[in-house]
Protein backbone atom coordinates (compact mmCIF):
# COMPACT_ATOMS: atom_id res chain seq x y z
CA UNK A 1 0.00 0.00 0.00
CA UNK A 2 2.94 2.41 0.84
CA UNK A 3 4.50 1.66 -2.32
CA UNK A 4 1.95 2.51 -4.22
CA UNK A 5 0.93 5.43 -2.49
CA UNK A 6 4.29 6.66 -3.44
CA UNK A 7 5.05 5.84 -6.94
CA UNK A 8 1.63 7.63 -7.74
CA UNK A 9 3.51 10.82 -6.22
CA UNK A 10 6.68 10.32 -7.91
CA UNK A 11 8.83 9.36 -5.20
CA UNK A 12 11.69 6.62 -5.26
CA UNK A 13 10.91 3.35 -4.13
CA UNK A 14 14.31 1.73 -4.79
CA UNK A 15 14.81 0.69 -0.90
CA UNK A 16 11.01 -0.36 -0.70
CA UNK A 17 11.43 -2.85 -3.22
CA UNK A 18 14.96 -4.47 -0.91
CA UNK A 19 12.67 -4.90 1.70
CA UNK A 20 9.73 -6.37 -0.12
CA UNK A 21 11.96 -9.08 -1.93
CA UNK A 22 13.22 -9.91 1.64
CA UNK A 23 9.40 -10.20 2.58
CA UNK A 24 8.98 -12.95 -0.46
CA UNK A 25 12.17 -14.77 0.83
CA UNK A 26 10.75 -15.50 3.96
CA UNK A 27 7.25 -16.37 2.51
CA UNK A 28 8.95 -18.63 0.66
CA UNK A 29 10.73 -19.97 3.65
CA UNK A 30 7.49 -20.50 4.95
CA UNK A 31 5.51 -21.76 2.12
CA UNK A 32 5.44 -25.56 1.02
CA UNK A 33 4.71 -27.61 -2.31
CA UNK A 34 3.56 -25.48 -5.51
CA UNK A 35 3.42 -21.83 -3.37
CA UNK A 36 6.87 -22.71 -2.58
CA UNK A 37 7.85 -23.33 -6.23
CA UNK A 38 5.90 -20.09 -7.68
CA UNK A 39 7.95 -17.85 -4.70
CA UNK A 40 11.13 -19.20 -5.83
CA UNK A 41 10.11 -18.03 -9.24
CA UNK A 42 9.55 -15.03 -8.72
CA UNK A 43 12.17 -14.38 -6.54
CA UNK A 44 14.42 -15.51 -9.46
CA UNK A 45 12.48 -13.27 -11.74
CA UNK A 46 12.66 -10.06 -9.27
CA UNK A 47 16.41 -10.31 -8.72
CA UNK A 48 16.84 -10.53 -13.03
CA UNK A 49 14.89 -7.48 -13.41
CA UNK A 50 15.39 -3.83 -13.06
CA UNK A 51 13.53 -1.84 -11.27
CA UNK A 52 9.83 -0.60 -13.13
CA UNK A 53 9.55 -4.64 -13.59
CA UNK A 54 10.29 -5.54 -10.10
CA UNK A 55 7.26 -3.20 -8.90
CA UNK A 56 5.54 -4.79 -11.43
CA UNK A 57 6.19 -8.22 -10.07
CA UNK A 58 5.83 -7.21 -6.50
CA UNK A 59 2.81 -5.37 -6.19
CA UNK A 60 1.27 -8.10 -8.77
CA UNK A 61 -2.27 -9.56 -7.84
CA UNK A 62 -1.44 -12.82 -8.40
CA UNK A 63 2.03 -12.04 -5.79
CA UNK A 64 -0.54 -10.26 -3.26
CA UNK A 65 -2.35 -14.30 -3.37
CA UNK A 66 0.68 -16.11 -2.79
CA UNK A 67 1.84 -13.35 0.28
CA UNK A 68 -1.74 -13.70 2.18
CA UNK A 69 -1.52 -17.37 1.65
CA UNK A 70 1.78 -17.74 3.82
CA UNK A 71 1.65 -14.65 6.36
CA UNK A 72 4.35 -14.20 9.32
CA UNK A 73 2.18 -15.41 12.72
CA UNK A 74 5.53 -15.60 14.80
CA UNK A 75 4.07 -12.36 16.23
CA UNK A 76 0.29 -14.08 16.92
CA UNK A 77 -1.76 -14.11 19.99
CA UNK A 78 -4.86 -15.45 21.64
CA UNK A 79 -6.59 -14.02 24.88
CA UNK A 80 -8.65 -15.68 27.37
CA UNK A 81 -12.43 -15.56 26.34
CA UNK A 82 -12.56 -14.99 30.41
CA UNK A 83 -12.27 -11.08 30.51
CA UNK A 84 -11.94 -8.65 33.31
CA UNK A 85 -14.11 -5.88 34.06
CA UNK A 86 -12.39 -2.09 35.18
CA UNK A 87 -13.83 0.49 36.85
CA UNK A 88 -12.19 3.46 36.11
CA UNK A 89 -13.16 7.08 37.85
CA UNK A 90 -16.02 9.26 37.16
CA UNK A 91 -13.44 11.47 34.84
CA UNK A 92 -13.08 8.72 32.59
CA UNK A 93 -16.55 9.31 31.10
CA UNK A 94 -17.27 12.69 32.21
CA UNK A 95 -14.85 15.26 31.49
CA UNK A 96 -14.01 18.55 29.54
CA UNK A 97 -10.41 18.54 27.72
CA UNK A 98 -8.74 22.40 26.54
CA UNK A 99 -5.91 21.42 24.53
CA UNK A 100 -2.97 23.73 25.19
CA UNK A 101 0.24 24.07 23.36
CA UNK A 102 2.60 25.04 25.69
CA UNK A 103 5.18 27.49 23.42
CA UNK A 104 2.36 29.21 22.17
CA UNK A 105 0.86 30.51 25.70
CA UNK A 106 3.25 33.83 26.34
CA UNK A 107 3.03 37.18 25.03
CA UNK A 108 6.40 38.09 23.15
CA UNK A 109 6.61 37.40 19.26
CA UNK A 110 9.03 35.05 18.49
CA UNK A 111 9.49 33.55 21.80
CA UNK A 112 8.43 30.51 23.25
CA UNK A 113 6.22 30.84 26.59
CA UNK A 114 7.29 29.39 29.81
CA UNK A 115 5.39 27.22 32.33
CA UNK A 116 4.75 31.23 34.31
CA UNK A 117 3.20 31.63 31.29
CA UNK A 118 0.85 28.35 30.47
CA UNK A 119 -0.10 29.13 34.78
CA UNK A 120 -1.21 32.65 33.58
CA UNK A 121 -3.95 31.03 31.36
CA UNK A 122 -5.19 28.94 34.05
CA UNK A 123 -7.71 31.33 35.10
CA UNK A 124 -9.25 31.87 31.70
CA UNK A 125 -9.16 28.58 31.04
CA UNK A 126 -10.94 27.10 34.64
CA UNK A 127 -13.59 29.93 33.53
CA UNK A 128 -14.53 29.35 30.47
CA UNK A 129 -15.49 25.20 32.34
CA UNK A 130 -12.54 23.39 31.93
CA UNK A 131 -11.48 20.35 34.10
CA UNK A 132 -8.20 18.96 32.04
CA UNK A 133 -5.72 20.58 30.60
CA UNK A 134 -3.86 18.55 28.11
CA UNK A 135 0.11 19.44 26.84
CA UNK A 136 1.28 18.70 23.70
CA UNK A 137 5.06 17.02 24.20
CA UNK A 138 6.76 19.11 26.64
CA UNK A 139 10.14 17.58 25.55
CA UNK A 140 13.60 18.61 23.94
CA UNK A 141 12.93 18.57 20.35
CA UNK A 142 15.73 17.28 18.01
CA UNK A 143 17.85 19.37 15.69
CA UNK A 144 18.47 16.37 12.69
CA UNK A 145 15.69 17.21 9.92
CA UNK A 146 13.91 20.12 12.08
CA UNK A 147 10.76 20.99 10.00
CA UNK A 148 10.75 24.45 9.36
CA UNK A 149 7.51 26.84 9.04
CA UNK A 150 4.64 25.06 7.80
CA UNK A 151 6.57 21.93 7.23
CA UNK A 152 9.17 22.76 5.53
CA UNK A 153 11.99 20.63 5.34
CA UNK A 154 14.22 23.11 6.40
CA UNK A 155 14.39 24.99 9.20
CA UNK A 156 15.83 28.39 10.07
CA UNK A 157 18.13 29.42 12.94
CA UNK A 158 15.05 30.55 14.75
CA UNK A 159 12.34 27.97 13.78
CA UNK A 160 11.67 25.57 17.14
CA UNK A 161 10.85 22.49 15.18
CA UNK A 162 8.07 20.31 15.56
CA UNK A 163 7.33 18.95 19.52
CA UNK A 164 6.89 15.81 18.06
CA UNK A 165 10.41 15.56 17.16
CA UNK A 166 11.20 14.16 20.61
CA UNK A 167 14.95 14.21 21.88
CA UNK A 168 18.00 15.76 21.67
CA UNK A 169 21.26 17.46 23.52
CA UNK A 170 19.39 18.15 26.21
CA UNK A 171 17.37 14.48 26.37
CA UNK A 172 14.54 12.47 25.50
CA UNK A 173 11.11 11.77 27.21
CA UNK A 174 11.69 12.03 30.98
CA UNK A 175 13.32 15.88 29.94
CA UNK A 176 11.48 19.36 29.32
CA UNK A 177 12.72 21.49 26.37
CA UNK A 178 14.33 24.17 28.43
CA UNK A 179 12.70 27.15 26.59
CA UNK A 180 9.70 26.28 28.86
CA UNK A 181 11.40 26.28 31.57
CA UNK A 182 12.53 22.88 34.50
CA UNK A 183 11.21 20.20 35.92
CA UNK A 184 10.66 22.21 38.71
CA UNK A 185 8.73 24.38 37.11
CA UNK A 186 6.68 22.12 35.27
CA UNK A 187 5.79 20.78 38.69
CA UNK A 188 4.30 23.76 39.70
CA UNK A 189 2.37 24.09 36.80
CA UNK A 190 1.02 20.48 37.91
CA UNK A 191 -0.23 22.22 41.54
CA UNK A 192 -1.53 25.19 39.83
CA UNK A 193 -4.04 23.53 37.45
CA UNK A 194 -4.67 21.21 40.52
CA UNK A 195 -5.02 24.66 42.58
CA UNK A 196 -7.75 25.77 39.81
CA UNK A 197 -9.77 22.42 40.38
CA UNK A 198 -8.18 20.89 36.95
CA UNK A 199 -5.97 18.10 35.90
CA UNK A 200 -3.05 17.67 33.94
CA UNK A 201 -3.08 15.15 30.76
CA UNK A 202 -0.03 14.73 29.10
CA UNK A 203 0.93 13.93 25.65
CA UNK A 204 2.35 10.61 25.31
CA UNK A 205 4.23 10.02 22.13
CA UNK A 206 6.44 6.66 21.51
CA UNK A 207 8.56 8.67 18.60
CA UNK A 208 11.94 10.05 18.65
CA UNK A 209 13.99 13.04 17.06
CA UNK A 210 17.19 11.33 15.11
CA UNK A 211 19.03 12.63 17.72
CA UNK A 212 17.56 11.11 20.64
CA UNK A 213 19.69 9.73 23.15
CA UNK A 214 18.26 6.55 22.73
CA UNK A 215 19.61 6.93 18.83
CA UNK A 216 23.05 6.42 20.26
CA UNK A 217 22.95 4.34 23.19
CA UNK A 218 19.96 1.86 22.16
CA UNK A 219 20.32 1.78 18.59
CA UNK A 220 19.50 -1.91 18.90
CA UNK A 221 16.00 -0.42 19.34
CA UNK A 222 15.62 1.43 15.81
CA UNK A 223 14.98 0.01 12.46
CA UNK A 224 17.77 0.39 9.95
CA UNK A 225 16.85 0.37 6.10
CA UNK A 226 18.74 -2.07 3.82
CA UNK A 227 20.75 0.90 2.48
CA UNK A 228 21.92 1.90 6.03
CA UNK A 229 19.69 4.87 6.72
CA UNK A 230 17.70 4.65 9.94
CA UNK A 231 13.87 4.43 9.36
CA UNK A 232 12.25 7.82 9.53
CA UNK A 233 8.49 8.04 9.83
CA UNK A 234 5.69 7.98 7.06
CA UNK A 235 2.06 8.30 6.25
CA UNK A 236 2.48 7.90 2.17
CA UNK A 237 3.10 10.32 0.27
CA UNK A 238 3.83 12.19 3.45
CA UNK A 239 7.25 11.51 5.07
CA UNK A 240 8.55 12.98 8.38
CA UNK A 241 12.11 13.25 8.10
CA UNK A 242 12.72 14.12 11.99
CA UNK A 243 11.12 11.24 13.79
CA UNK A 244 12.57 8.00 13.85
CA UNK A 245 10.05 4.76 15.10
CA UNK A 246 11.35 2.68 17.99
CA UNK A 247 10.92 -1.05 17.26
CA UNK A 248 8.05 -2.59 19.19
CA UNK A 249 8.46 -5.72 17.70
CA UNK A 250 12.25 -6.66 17.19
CA UNK A 251 14.35 -9.14 19.13
CA UNK A 252 15.49 -5.95 22.07
CA UNK A 253 11.42 -4.96 22.57
CA UNK A 254 11.30 -6.18 26.21
CA UNK A 255 14.25 -3.75 26.88
CA UNK A 256 12.22 -0.98 24.77
CA UNK A 257 8.76 -1.67 26.59
CA UNK A 258 10.02 -1.65 30.35
CA UNK A 259 11.48 1.56 29.00
CA UNK A 260 8.40 2.97 28.11
CA UNK A 261 6.19 1.56 30.84
CA UNK A 262 9.36 4.05 33.02
CA UNK A 263 8.55 7.06 31.02
CA UNK A 264 5.25 7.07 32.01
CA UNK A 265 5.76 5.98 35.29
CA UNK A 266 8.12 9.31 35.97
CA UNK A 267 5.72 11.52 34.74
CA UNK A 268 3.22 10.10 37.09
CA UNK A 269 5.79 10.92 39.82
CA UNK A 270 5.16 14.54 39.05
CA UNK A 271 1.63 14.49 39.43
CA UNK A 272 0.14 13.29 35.98
CA UNK A 273 -2.56 10.87 36.16
CA UNK A 274 -4.06 11.45 32.42
CA UNK A 275 -2.03 10.47 29.75
CA UNK A 276 -3.49 11.22 26.01
CA UNK A 277 -1.46 8.74 23.38
CA UNK A 278 -0.53 9.64 20.41
CA UNK A 279 -0.92 7.40 17.69
CA UNK A 280 -1.44 4.28 19.56
CA UNK A 281 -3.01 1.94 16.50
CA UNK A 282 0.89 1.65 15.04
CA UNK A 283 1.92 0.21 17.67
CA UNK A 284 1.63 -3.49 18.95
CA UNK A 285 -1.94 -4.13 20.80
CA UNK A 286 -0.75 -6.66 23.24
CA UNK A 287 1.92 -3.90 24.22
CA UNK A 288 -0.59 -1.69 25.22
CA UNK A 289 -2.28 -4.40 27.10
CA UNK A 290 0.65 -4.79 28.87
CA UNK A 291 1.61 -1.41 29.76
CA UNK A 292 -1.72 -0.17 31.04
CA UNK A 293 -2.24 -3.21 32.95
CA UNK A 294 1.52 -2.52 34.69
CA UNK A 295 0.59 1.04 35.07
CA UNK A 296 -2.66 0.25 36.84
CA UNK A 297 -1.56 -2.05 38.53
CA UNK A 298 -0.08 0.60 40.94
CA UNK A 299 -1.55 3.71 40.16
CA UNK A 300 -5.55 2.84 39.30
CA UNK A 301 -6.72 6.11 39.02
CA UNK A 302 -4.29 7.10 35.93
CA UNK A 303 -6.35 7.47 32.43
CA UNK A 304 -4.90 7.21 29.04
CA UNK A 305 -7.27 8.20 25.84
CA UNK A 306 -6.20 6.44 22.57
CA UNK A 307 -5.77 8.98 19.65
CA UNK A 308 -6.61 6.21 17.46
CA UNK A 309 -8.14 8.01 14.31
CA UNK A 310 -7.99 4.27 12.15
CA UNK A 311 -10.19 1.80 11.16
CA UNK A 312 -12.93 0.73 12.79
CA UNK A 313 -11.55 -2.70 14.14
CA UNK A 314 -8.21 -1.45 14.99
CA UNK A 315 -10.30 1.81 16.96
CA UNK A 316 -12.40 -0.83 18.71
CA UNK A 317 -9.63 -2.96 20.17
CA UNK A 318 -7.53 -0.52 21.82
CA UNK A 319 -10.90 0.19 23.73
CA UNK A 320 -10.95 -3.35 24.87
CA UNK A 321 -7.56 -3.83 25.61
CA UNK A 322 -7.87 -0.95 28.14
CA UNK A 323 -7.43 2.78 26.88
CA UNK A 324 -10.10 4.48 29.16
CA UNK A 325 -10.98 6.88 26.78
CA UNK A 326 -10.87 6.95 22.49
CA UNK A 327 -10.82 9.39 19.90
CA UNK A 328 -13.67 9.12 17.25
CA UNK A 329 -14.61 9.77 14.13
CA UNK A 330 -17.18 12.87 15.10
CA UNK A 331 -14.60 15.23 13.91
CA UNK A 332 -15.81 14.29 10.27
CA UNK A 333 -19.23 13.85 10.89
CA UNK A 334 -21.76 17.01 9.97
CA UNK A 335 -24.94 16.11 8.43
CA UNK A 336 -28.04 14.33 10.44
CA UNK A 337 -27.78 10.76 9.12
CA UNK A 338 -24.06 10.34 9.69
CA UNK A 339 -24.62 12.01 13.22
CA UNK A 340 -27.27 9.69 14.11
CA UNK A 341 -25.88 6.58 12.89
CA UNK A 342 -22.63 7.00 14.33
CA UNK A 343 -24.19 8.44 17.87
CA UNK A 344 -26.33 5.01 18.08
CA UNK A 345 -23.58 3.09 17.06
CA UNK A 346 -21.32 4.27 20.03
CA UNK A 347 -24.32 4.25 22.84
CA UNK A 348 -26.54 1.32 21.71
CA UNK A 349 -24.53 -1.32 20.25
CA UNK A 350 -22.29 -3.29 22.37
CA UNK A 351 -19.36 -0.46 21.73
CA UNK A 352 -20.63 1.21 24.79
CA UNK A 353 -19.36 -1.78 26.93
CA UNK A 354 -16.07 -1.36 26.02
CA UNK A 355 -15.44 2.45 24.41
CA UNK A 356 -15.79 5.88 25.99
CA UNK A 357 -15.96 8.35 23.21
CA UNK A 358 -13.91 11.75 23.68
CA UNK A 359 -15.38 13.95 20.82
CA UNK A 360 -12.85 16.37 19.67
CA UNK A 361 -13.88 19.22 17.91
CA UNK A 362 -10.54 19.78 16.57
CA UNK A 363 -6.66 19.17 16.50
CA UNK A 364 -3.23 20.72 16.06
CA UNK A 365 -3.42 18.01 12.72
CA UNK A 366 -7.15 18.13 11.72
CA UNK A 367 -8.88 21.87 10.86
CA UNK A 368 -12.17 20.31 9.60
CA UNK A 369 -13.58 22.09 6.58
CA UNK A 370 -16.14 22.39 7.75
CA UNK A 371 -14.79 25.05 10.64
CA UNK A 372 -12.67 26.25 7.52
CA UNK A 373 -15.91 27.57 5.51
CA UNK A 374 -18.62 27.92 7.88
CA UNK A 375 -17.17 30.42 10.25
CA UNK A 376 -18.12 31.53 13.35
CA UNK A 377 -21.77 29.67 13.37
CA UNK A 378 -19.53 26.56 12.64
CA UNK A 379 -17.47 26.73 15.94
CA UNK A 380 -20.84 27.48 17.59
CA UNK A 381 -22.64 24.66 16.49
CA UNK A 382 -19.79 21.84 16.43
CA UNK A 383 -19.14 22.74 20.28
CA UNK A 384 -22.89 22.33 21.20
CA UNK A 385 -22.67 18.93 19.34
CA UNK A 386 -19.41 17.72 21.06
CA UNK A 387 -19.91 18.92 24.12
CA UNK A 388 -24.12 17.48 24.62
CA UNK A 389 -23.81 14.13 22.72
CA UNK A 390 -20.93 12.73 24.49
CA UNK A 391 -20.03 13.05 27.91
CA UNK A 392 -16.45 13.73 27.53
CA UNK A 393 -15.34 16.22 24.67
CA UNK A 394 -12.60 18.78 23.70
CA UNK A 395 -11.14 21.56 22.02
CA UNK A 396 -7.58 22.68 20.71
CA UNK A 397 -6.36 26.56 21.66
CA UNK A 398 -7.49 28.46 19.17
CA UNK A 399 -11.09 26.71 18.62
CA UNK A 400 -12.48 29.42 20.92
CA UNK A 401 -11.08 32.28 18.96
CA UNK A 402 -12.68 30.62 15.70
CA UNK A 403 -9.62 30.38 13.63
CA UNK A 404 -10.22 28.71 10.95
CA UNK A 405 -6.94 29.35 8.27
CA UNK A 406 -5.97 26.16 5.96
CA UNK A 407 -3.57 25.64 4.00
CA UNK A 408 -5.53 25.61 1.08
CA UNK A 409 -7.22 22.04 0.01
CA UNK A 410 -6.00 20.58 2.89
CA UNK A 411 -7.03 19.96 6.70
CA UNK A 412 -3.92 21.43 7.96
CA UNK A 413 -3.36 24.70 10.04
CA UNK A 414 -1.73 27.89 8.06
CA UNK A 415 0.93 28.89 9.81
CA UNK A 416 0.56 26.34 12.29
CA UNK A 417 1.93 26.32 15.73
CA UNK A 418 3.54 22.81 15.49
CA UNK A 419 5.93 24.76 13.69
CA UNK A 420 6.39 27.89 15.28
CA UNK A 421 6.32 30.74 17.99
CA UNK A 422 2.80 31.58 18.26
CA UNK A 423 0.89 34.91 20.35
CA UNK A 424 -2.59 34.70 21.00
CA UNK A 425 -4.87 37.23 21.20
CA UNK A 426 -7.11 35.18 23.58
CA UNK A 427 -9.72 38.11 23.62
CA UNK A 428 -9.81 38.49 19.53
CA UNK A 429 -12.86 40.11 18.81
CA UNK A 430 -15.51 37.32 17.31
CA UNK A 431 -14.47 34.68 20.12
CA UNK A 432 -17.05 32.14 21.66
CA UNK A 433 -15.80 31.85 24.81
CA UNK A 434 -18.98 33.16 26.45
CA UNK A 435 -20.39 30.18 24.30
CA UNK A 436 -18.53 27.95 25.43
CA UNK A 437 -18.89 28.65 29.50
CA UNK A 438 -22.29 28.66 29.04
CA UNK A 439 -22.36 24.76 27.50
CA UNK A 440 -19.83 23.60 30.23
CA UNK A 441 -21.74 25.19 33.07
CA UNK A 442 -25.08 23.65 31.62
CA UNK A 443 -23.31 20.37 31.33
CA UNK A 444 -22.19 20.53 35.02
CA UNK A 445 -25.50 21.69 36.58
CA UNK A 446 -27.37 18.33 34.30
CA UNK A 447 -26.35 15.35 35.24
CA UNK A 448 -27.85 13.62 32.59
CA UNK A 449 -24.97 15.28 30.26
CA UNK A 450 -22.79 13.87 32.32
CA UNK A 451 -23.50 10.13 30.89
CA UNK A 452 -22.73 8.68 27.72
CA UNK A 453 -25.75 5.49 26.98
CA UNK A 454 -28.54 7.71 27.60
CA UNK A 455 -28.45 9.36 24.56
CA UNK A 456 -31.24 9.45 21.96
CA UNK A 457 -32.43 10.72 18.73
CA UNK A 458 -35.79 11.96 18.16
CA UNK A 459 -37.63 13.66 15.47
CA UNK A 460 -37.66 16.77 13.49
CA UNK A 461 -38.76 17.49 9.96
CA UNK A 462 -35.95 19.34 9.14
CA UNK A 463 -33.08 17.65 7.25
CA UNK A 464 -30.70 20.21 8.92
CA UNK A 465 -31.86 20.29 12.42
CA UNK A 466 -30.68 17.45 14.81
CA UNK A 467 -32.99 16.73 17.60
CA UNK A 468 -31.77 14.38 20.63
CA UNK A 469 -31.94 14.28 24.21
CA UNK A 470 -30.72 12.55 27.69
CA UNK A 471 -32.33 11.30 30.45
CA UNK A 472 -31.27 10.70 34.36
CA UNK A 473 -33.10 7.00 34.69
CA UNK A 474 -35.08 8.42 37.39
CA UNK A 475 -36.33 11.24 34.99
CA UNK A 476 -35.06 13.46 36.99
CA UNK A 477 -33.09 15.57 34.78
CA UNK A 478 -34.29 15.51 31.36
CA UNK A 479 -32.09 17.47 28.86
CA UNK A 480 -33.40 17.85 25.26
CA UNK A 481 -30.93 19.73 21.97
CA UNK A 482 -31.96 20.87 18.67
CA UNK A 483 -28.83 21.91 16.70
CA UNK A 484 -28.85 23.80 13.46
CA UNK A 485 -26.55 21.95 11.73
CA UNK A 486 -26.17 24.32 8.67
CA UNK A 487 -24.15 27.50 9.39
CA UNK A 488 -25.39 29.55 6.24
CA UNK A 489 -29.42 29.56 6.43
CA UNK A 490 -31.95 29.85 9.31
CA UNK A 491 -34.07 26.58 10.13
CA UNK A 492 -37.48 26.39 11.53
CA UNK A 493 -38.49 22.63 12.20
CA UNK A 494 -41.12 20.73 14.60
CA UNK A 495 -39.76 18.91 17.37
CA UNK A 496 -41.36 15.95 18.42
CA UNK A 497 -41.15 14.93 21.92
CA UNK A 498 -40.69 11.53 23.36
CA UNK A 499 -43.64 11.68 25.74
CA UNK A 500 -44.02 8.44 26.93
CA UNK A 501 -40.25 7.76 27.41
CA UNK A 502 -40.50 11.46 29.65
CA UNK A 503 -43.29 10.29 31.38
CA UNK A 504 -46.00 12.27 30.40
CA UNK A 505 -49.18 11.83 29.07
CA UNK A 506 -50.62 13.90 25.74
CA UNK A 507 -52.57 16.03 28.33
CA UNK A 508 -49.48 16.78 31.13
CA UNK A 509 -48.61 20.25 31.12
CA UNK A 510 -44.37 20.41 31.13
CA UNK A 511 -42.09 23.75 31.92
CA UNK A 512 -39.42 24.24 29.21
CA UNK A 513 -36.30 26.00 30.08
CA UNK A 514 -34.08 27.73 27.22
CA UNK A 515 -30.66 26.98 29.12
CA UNK A 516 -29.22 29.08 26.07
CA UNK A 517 -30.94 31.14 24.84
CA UNK A 518 -32.61 31.94 28.80
CA UNK A 519 -36.46 32.19 29.16
CA UNK A 520 -39.00 29.44 30.24
CA UNK A 521 -42.42 28.72 28.98
CA UNK A 522 -44.93 25.91 29.41
CA UNK A 523 -46.08 23.27 26.90
CA UNK A 524 -48.48 20.38 26.55
CA UNK A 525 -48.30 18.00 23.76
CA UNK A 526 -45.09 16.30 21.89
CA UNK A 527 -44.88 18.65 18.99
CA UNK A 528 -43.78 22.54 18.98
CA UNK A 529 -42.11 24.70 16.80
CA UNK A 530 -37.96 25.80 17.34
CA UNK A 531 -36.59 28.33 14.72
CA UNK A 532 -32.55 28.19 14.71
CA UNK A 533 -30.22 31.30 13.44
CA UNK A 534 -26.65 30.36 12.64
CA UNK A 535 -25.03 33.76 13.34
CA UNK A 536 -26.74 34.23 17.17
CA UNK A 537 -28.91 31.13 17.73
CA UNK A 538 -27.97 28.13 15.96
CA UNK A 539 -28.89 26.15 18.71
CA UNK A 540 -31.70 25.32 21.80
CA UNK A 541 -31.27 23.60 24.90
CA UNK A 542 -33.81 22.75 26.95
CA UNK A 543 -34.46 21.52 30.40
CA UNK A 544 -38.05 19.62 31.08
CA UNK A 545 -39.76 19.79 33.89
CA UNK A 546 -43.18 18.18 34.47
CA UNK A 547 -45.87 20.85 35.70
CA UNK A 548 -46.69 18.74 38.72
CA UNK A 549 -42.94 18.23 40.09
CA UNK A 550 -41.74 21.65 40.36
CA UNK A 551 -42.07 23.12 43.77
CA UNK A 552 -43.74 26.20 44.30
CA UNK A 553 -41.72 27.14 47.75
CA UNK A 554 -38.46 27.38 46.28
CA UNK A 555 -37.51 30.84 45.07
CA UNK A 556 -35.16 28.89 42.37
CA UNK A 557 -38.40 27.81 40.99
Amino acid sequence: AEAEKKLAAGQDIHVELIEARGMVAAAAARATGRDQAQLDALLAAVDEAGDRRRAELLLAPATRTLMEAWPDRTAAATYDRELEVFVDRVAARYSTWYEMFPRSQGKVPGKSATFDDCIARLPDIRSMGFDVVYLLPIHPIGLKHRKGRNNRLHAGPDDPGSPYAIGGADGGHTAIQKDLGTLADFRRFVDACHDHGMEVALDFAIQCAPDHPWVTEHPEWFVFRPDGSIKYAENPPKKYQDIVNLDMHGPHREAVWRALRDVVLFWIGQGVKIFRVDNPHTKPVPFWAWLIREVRREHPEVLFLSEAFTRPPMMKLLAKVGFSQSYTYFTWREFKKELIEYGEELTQTECVEYMRPNFFTNTPDILPRFLQTGGRPAFMIRVVLAATLSSAYGIYNGFELCENTAVEGTEDYLNSEKYEYKVWDWERPGHIKDVITTINRIRRENPALQELDNLRFFEADDESVLFYGKMTPDRGNMVFVAVNLDPFEYRHAELVFPLAEMGLDDDDIYAVEDLLGGGRRLWKGARHDVQLHPEDHPAAIFRIVPWRQIDYASPSD
